[in-house]
């Protein structure tokens, strides 16, 4: 993987290319993630695929670009990175905070997409209960307490059975949490909270859809996943049966060949 810096719209971007391939696959992370949370996944996929990886604004080393970073300002941006880059159609996989944005992505750009991948995430918009949770997790942050943040989430991404096993990788994502940016975390939060609900949209879409999801995943419930499933005849779908929040971590084979079976169409 190549590292660069390139200019997308308004955003200095740090992006990974690693320029092989006739299929494009971009990996979006998740909230309080960085690129590089897909370093030992990648060696699965780039036999196989042209792969390119960014921090999303906010993020790892990417420029904070707005006071909220809608996730339709991000589509935008993620749009003008691809130009820059001189990439015509993709295969989007977005973990969790990615696919809020790659969701954005397929409404707004649909002409440039093989396909998108929900990787441990949902259509559905954030309820009440997960808006005051994200406001409350701004006024930490903005209270200088982001260390309380560290101190929970990262494990809670994990199914608690692999946690012992993974324990390297918590380590990583609690230093992650450390690093990022207090105005990053906060932009995001605020642009998940104003996401609007992307059922009707993904039903309707022609683009071909994907959702890999574990089962043990402690913050998309097995129940709240089946009904999306059920809701979503016209997606694949692909059960990690003993993941948590972190399938391409904890499953990376599993996850890696559902992928590449869906990019290979």
């Amino acid at each position: 993987m190549k590292e660069n810096f390139i200019m997308a719209g308004p955003a200095m971007l740090h992006v990974a290319d690693s320029g092989k391939g006739d299929k494009c696959v971009v990996l979006l992370h998740g909230y309080l993630e960085s690129m590089y949370v897909w370093d030992d996944f990648l060696p699965l996929l780039t036999p196989s695929v042209r792969v390119i990886t960014v921090d999303i604004p906010g993020h790892g080393v990417s420029d904070v670009v707005a006071e909220k970073h809608t996730m339709e300002l991000m589509a935008d941006v993620l749009h003008d990175m691809l130009d820059a880059m001189g990439v015509e159609r993709i295969t989007l996989v977005g973990h969790s905070m990615g696919g809020y944005i790659s969701l954005a992505f397929c409404e707004k750009y649909p002409e440039r997409l093989d396909g998108v991948v929900l990787l441990s995430s949902t259509p559905n918009a954030d309820t009440e209960q997960k808006v005051e949770n994200r406001r409350r997790e701004i006024a930490l942050v903005q209270a200088g307490k982001k260390d309380m943040l560290a101190s929970v989430a990262p494990a809670a991404g994990f199914a608690e059975q692999n946690r012992r096993r993974l324990r390297d990788y918590i380590d990583d994502l609690v230093e992650q949490v450390h690093i990022t940016d207090d105005e990053g975390i906060v932009a995001l939060l605020e642009g998940m909270i104003l996401r609007k609900d992307q059922n009707d949209m993904l039903r309707q879409s022609a683009v071909r859809q994907l959702f890999i999801l574990g089962k043990h995943d402690n913050y998309i419930p097995v129940e709240v996943a089946e009904a999306m499933v059920a809701a979503h005849p016209q997606a694949k779908v692909a059960w990690l049966d003993n993941s948590g929040h972190m399938g391409f971590i904890e499953q990376p084979e599993a996850c890696a060949e559902a992928l590449l079976d869906f990019v290979r169409g």
